[in-house]
């Protein structure tokens, strides 16, 4: 019972994103760490995202199970039986929001809830099965939570805030869209009306396109506005350059689930290292 629990939690996007959480609190508090606040803003923000997580299997069970990738997540749920499923998810939102609102601030608090309702009802319940625009305004929930770890420090929204929201805003589409072209066969066959089905893998490659090169300005202006340091600015722009030259590339390409796998791959690498970075290079801002 606690496996499948866990699982239904989505263990590694749910680090993913508990990380950029920490960094969002470590980019605001420039090494000056406030470990309690850091450790409370962690623990509800880790409820909140497994909250999400659990209620999107819950939501998605049955198309879930026309795609290779997700198929196993009914096992789990069918073990648990869905309306304990649906009431867990909820408690770890209500505790998870607790932590945050009472023990944190308020900001964070409301930070998570946006996150939370963006993924839920806009993205998962809205969009996910209507429109193509569910990759693009579900990045709004992906973007949160490094801006929930960046309000829990400085209790507003000012340009940083804006800026770690706008990397994971831009980063998301490509990335997704990169799996989605991999796998575009499983995504018809379940009825997702993604990208690259609706309109085709071409069309989704030239999409993909300014989201990756406005990344360049956005890791630009983390450091003219002094929330990181020269470092950061040199290794971030030649890892941002990299994947927009491989993501032109993707237009010549003959062979489509090849440029898309090392494009997915790139993707999760220039991630883990902006955040790596943005941790390190704060103390020479």
């Amino acid at each position: 019972m606690l496996k499948d629990m866990i699982a239904l939690t989505k263990p590694g996007l749910l680090r993913l994103n508990v990380f950029a959480v920490a960094v969002g609190f470590w980019v605001a508090s420039q090494w000056d760490i406030a470990w309690i606040s850091l450790l409370m803003v962690v623990i509800g923000s880790t409820l909140v995202i497994a909250s999400a997580c659990v209620i999107n299997n819950y939501w998605d069970r049955e198309l879930d199970q026309k795609m290779e990738r997700t198929k196993k997540r009914m096992d789990y749920i069918n073990h648990l039986k869905p309306g304990f499923v649906l009431g867990y998810g909820l408690v770890l939102g209500v505790a998870g929001l607790a932590i945050l609102f009472l023990l944190v601030n308020p900001l964070s608090g409301w930070m998570a809830l946006l996150g939370w309702f963006a993924y839920i009802v806009i993205y998962t319940i809205w969009l996910k099965r209507t429109s193509t625009w569910s990759t693009s305004l579900g990045g709004i929930a992906g973007a949160m939570p490094p801006v929930i770890g960046y309000t829990a420090v400085t209790n507003e929204i000012d340009a940083g805030a804006w800026l770690l929201f706008a990397l994971l805003f831009l980063w998301q589409p490509p990335h997704f869209w990169s799996l989605g072209i991999r796998r575009v066969e499983e995504y018809r066959a379940a009825g997702f009306p993604l990208l690259p089905v609706v309109k085709g893998v071409k069309r989704t490659k030239l999409q993909m396109i300014p989201y990756v090169f406005l990344l360049i300005p956005a890791v630009f202006l983390l450091y003219y506005f002094d929330y990181v340091g020269l470092v950061f600015l040199i290794i971030s722009l030649i890892s941002s350059l990299i994947w927009f030259v491989h993501t032109l590339g993707g237009l010549k390409t003959q062979d489509d689930e090849k440029w898309a796998k090392v494009n997915f791959l790139i993707s999760v690498n220039y991630l883990m290292l902006i955040f790596i970075l943005m941790v390190v290079n704060t103390t020479w801002s």
